[in-house]
C-alpha cells in the first residue's frame, strides 16, 4: 500500500458485498467508524467490539490514532506501536495461506492524511460463533483433569500452529493460551473424548509480525509467553515434551540435545514472567 501523502480512503476489494449492502447509502468507512456494540477492548485510540448488522454478528477492531506519549513509551521500550488495522489485515491472511484457522477477515478500510498519528483505519471479521478459549478451557483441569487423548490431541494441534507460524519466520508477541480459540459444535463430544482432532483459531494478530528471518528473541517470546499461560494448568513434564516433539518434529532425544539452549531459554523466560506477575516462582519447573 502506498504511504499517505493526504486524506485519501483505501477500501480492501474484499469488502464483502452483503456487509457493504447493509451499510447502505453515505461513507462506508464513516459509517464502520461510527459503529458500536458490546465493547470487548479499549485502549489507546484502539477500541474492539462485537456488533450485529443484517442479522450476522462480526467483530470490528476500529483505530483512531495513537497518542504522542504512548509512541514515545514503546520506543523507550524498544517496541514498536501499532498504527493502524493493515498489520492485523495482513497477519489474517498469511494465517489462512498457511492453514491456520484464524478469524474470517470481512472488510478493512484506511484513511490517513500528513500526520500518521492520527490515521484511522478498520478490521471486521466474521463472529466465529460458538467456541471457547484454551485458557477457559483448561482453568479447572487441575481439578478435573481431561481426557488423555483431548489434551493429547490440543498439545499437538497447539504445536503444529505455532511451528508453521515461526516456520514462516512470523511471530505472534501475545502468543497465550488466551488466544487460542476452540471450536465447540455438534461434535464437540467426540472432541473432548479425543476420537476428533479438536479445531484452533488463532487470534489477536494486531501485533504479528512477519521476518526475511525470525529473530531468537522473538521465537523465545512466543514460545515462553504460551509456556507461562501454561504453567498452572495441570500440565506434567511429558506434556512439554510431547509439545517439543509435535513442534519440531524430530526424535525427541535429538531434539532436546539440539536446542536445549532454546528450551533452557524459554523456560526461563516464562518463569520470569511468572514471576512479575504472581510474585513468586512457579511450582514446578517444566523443563530447566
Amino acid at each position: 500500500m502506498s504511504s499517505c501523502c493526504r486524506d485519501e480512503l483505501v477500501m480492501e476489494p474484499r469488502f464483502r458485498s452483503d456487509l457493504y449492502a447493509a451499510f447502505g447509502p453515505g461513507n462506508p468507512f464513516e459509517q464502520v467508524m461510527a459503529l458500536d456494540g458490546e465493547v470487548v477492548r479499549a485502549v489507546d485510540g484502539r477500541r474492539t467490539f462485537r456488533f450485529e448488522l443484517g442479522g450476522r454478528n462480526y467483530f470490528a477492531k476500529l483505530h483512531a490514532g495513537v497518542p504522542f506519549c504512548r509512541i514515545l513509551r514503546k520506543l523507550m521500550q524498544l517496541r514498536l506501536p501499532i498504527l493502524g488495522a493493515e498489520p492485523e489485515w495482513r497477519a489474517i491472511h498469511r494465517l489462512q495461506a498457511l492453514n491456520i484457522d484464524t478469524t474470517p477477515p470481512v472488510a478493512f478500510g484506511f484513511q490517513c492524511g500528513r500526520n500518521r498519528l492520527r490515521q484511522r483505519s478498520f478490521v471486521i471479521t466474521r463472529d466465529l460463533g460458538r467456541t471457547i478459549t484454551l485458557e477457559q478451557e483448561c482453568r479447572n483441569w487441575v481439578e478435573r483433569p481431561p481426557h488423555f487423548a483431548f489434551k493429547r490431541g490440543l498439545i499437538r494441534e497447539v504445536a503444529r500452529i505455532a511451528r508453521i507460524l515461526h516456520s514462516d519466520h512470523m511471530n505472534h508477541r501475545d502468543f497465550y493460551l488466551c488466544h487460542f480459540r476452540m471450536e465447540l459444535n455438534k461434535d464437540e463430544r467426540a472432541v473432548r473424548q479425543g476420537r476428533k482432532n479438536p479445531r484452533l483459531h488463532l487470534m489477536d494478530l494486531h501485533r504479528a509480525q512477519h521476518h526475511l528471518q525470525l529473530p531468537k528473541r522473538a521465537l523465545v517470546k512466543d514460545l515462553g509467553g504460551l509456556y507461562f499461560s501454561a504453567l498452572d494448568i495441570g500440565l506434567s513434564r511429558r506434556d512439554f515434551l510431547r509439545f517439543i516433539q509435535a513442534y519440531r518434529q524430530a526424535p525427541l532425544r535429538e531434539t532436546l540435545q539440539k536446542d536445549a539452549k532454546l528450551w533452557r531459554a524459554v523456560a526461563k523466560r516464562a518463569a520470569r514472567q511468572y514471576h512479575r506477575e504472581h510474585g513468586k516462582r512457579p511450582a514446578e519447573a517444566i523443563y530447566g
